[in-house]
């Protein structure tokens, strides 16, 4: 019921103030990076520590 609630709220927000949703895409596309990044990172951390062919098929870089 919560996340719907916000759902409505940030509508109405971005209805009533339209440059509110390139804020909150740019935030969310800033988000999804920095997560990316840094399951990346923690992929590469845990390579050096067990060798994993499945690790080193998907994330040689």
């Amino acid at each position: 019921m919560v996340p719907g609630i916000i759902l409505i709220v940030a509508g109405i927000l971005i209805a009533v103030y339209p440059p509110l949703l390139s804020i909150i895409v740019a935030s969310v596309l800033i988000l999804l990076g920095i997560g990316v990044t840094s399951i990346g990172y923690r992929f590469k951390k845990a390579q050096k520590k067990f060798d994993d062919p499945f690790l080193d098929f998907f994330f040689r870089f």
